[in-house]
């Protein structure tokens, strides 16, 4: 059983409150994601994030198939860190952990996911060019899109 990480860090020049509020409103989730992959929330949201929250929306993550992704916030400590779990959607495991860190002049976002291709050795022969250039693009996407937002640390 292959698991694969992926790791993502960046600064921006914004408060942590202010990004733990962007970060932590499932809402928010759609402005970063490619519109290509028509992300929309199915569950209501009306209530800050908590722990044990269960999230379903749809979602085109590759080749243009829409699946529906659940996900449960397994982990929460406010101002520092979140954790979702995929428990249904494509991949065979899906554990991304946030963490949002006070630094000189903002803050410093980190992403890490551990996951896992489902098809056993077939998924493991097409993850280098199909899943983690696909995932890669997607989170260069968010980085880039929270630049726009928000700035770059000078």
């Amino acid at each position: 059983m292959k698991i694969y990480t992926l790791h993502k860090k960046q600064q921006l020049p914004i408060s942590l409150d202010t990004a733990w509020e962007f970060l932590s409103n499932p809402k928010n989730l759609s402005i970063i994601t490619p519109d290509y992959m028509s992300f929309n929330i199915l569950s209501k949201i009306d209530r800050p994030l908590y722990t044990g929250q269960v999230i379903q929306y749809n979602v085109t993550p590759l080749l243009g198939i829409k699946t529906k992704w659940i996900s449960e916030i397994t982990h929460i400590e406010e101002k520092k860190y979140f954790v979702d779990v995929q428990m249904y959607g494509p991949y065979a495991l899906w554990h991304h952990k946030h963490f949002v860190k006070e630094i000189e002049g903002g803050v410093e976002l980190e992403d890490i996911i551990d996951y896992k291709i489902p098809l056993g050795i077939l998924g493991q022969m097409v993850h280098p060019f199909l899943v983690k250039p696909k995932l890669d693009e997607i989170f260069n996407y968010r980085q880039e899109k929270l630049l726009a937002l928000f700035g770059k640390i000078k």
